[in-house]
């Protein structure tokens, strides 16, 4: 006779190896489609259609078109904020219907990326680890009836296929083939402290508000001792050519300084940043994002 205990420790396995294959319902949808039109809505009805039971939420579809970097970012800044089993869809495919891999990859925690293959990974493949990555079998894994169609993989592949995952219809292994544990890389200024100079990358800007947010992380920060108030000199480069230069205090919050001026401070992501209080740094400086902009930033002797 099977005892009440035997059958616990087998349904708790079962129910970890559903999670673990990605069947928890979650599907979020990324891209640089816009709410103008359709593509979105036909997104979301073809993952109900594959099962009315998914949970389906957007991460953003206004990344700027074709913004690869700016992908990568939001899928770093998001990802792993959501449990294990999680589904993302991330269409942005400036590729589509080239010979780019479509993929999807698995983090080391537990969450899974259905994207193309052009560098949208770059980031949150360094910062949560590759568990797996397996290209998309597209013979078995693409909406019926739409094989003419080159143009909209999102819908046709990505869609159907991040709901099938975690609809539990597929497992991981059924999505396709398995792949080297490496993905199309954007090159960019990674964090680094040399003689006591920080360097890194302008990651993304705060857009509501112009903030200038980097990946220099505050535990390297912390590593030169700041203290709130000493001044920073802070050097901002594109491709190469130097585009500011200034000094600015490090402050814990935006009204230590006064309004329009310049401060150092730690992001929500506990990330190097810079702003103007009640002003748009980015705008005023003529400041972008990506991993053709990168600063420099030493304390003023």
């Amino acid at each position: 006779m099977i005892s009440r205990k035997s059958i616990l420790s087998t349904f708790c396995s079962l129910l970890l190896t559903l999670l673990l294959q990605g069947q928890n319902k979650i599907v979020v949808f990324q891209s640089d489609f816009g709410l103008k039109d359709g593509a979105v809505s036909a997104m979301k009805g073809v993952a109900m259609s594959v099962s009315p039971d998914l949970k389906l939420f957007d991460l953003t579809h206004e990344i700027p078109a074709y913004n690869i970097w700016e992908a990568a970012y939001r899928l770093q800044q998001t990802v792993p904020y959501w449990p294990a089993g999680t589904v993302f869809v991330s269409v942005i495919d400036p590729g589509v219907g080239t010979t780019r891999k479509s993929v999807v990859l698995k983090t080391k925690t537990g969450q899974f990326i259905v994207t193309p293959d052009n560098g949208t990974l770059t980031l949150v493949a360094s910062s949560l680890g590759i568990d797996q990555i397996r290209e998309i079998d597209e013979a078995v894994n693409r909406r019926k009836d739409s094989e003419k169609s080159y143009t909209f993989h999102g819908r046709d592949v990505y869609a159907y296929t991040g709901a099938r995952l975690a609809a539990g219809i597929i497992s991981f292994d059924q999505v396709g083939p398995e792949l080297p544990k490496q993905v199309v890389s954007l090159p960019f200024q990674k964090a680094s402290l040399e003689g006591g100079k920080l360097k890194g990358a302008i990651a993304i800007l705060d857009v509501q508000y112009g903030n200038i947010w980097t990946n220099i992380p505050n535990d390297m920060f912390l590593q030169i001792n700041p203290q709130f108030g000493e001044s920073f000199h802070v050097a901002i480069y594109h491709d190469g050519k130097k585009v500011y230069e200034g000094i600015m205090p490090y402050s814990q919050t935006f009204g230590a300084v006064a309004k329009g001026k310049p401060l150092v401070y730690l992001n929500s992501l506990l990330q190097l940043s810079f702003a103007l209080n009640q002003g748009n740094f980015a705008e005023y400086y003529h400041v972008g994002s990506g991993n053709d902009w990168s600063v420099e930033v030493s304390r003023v002797n």
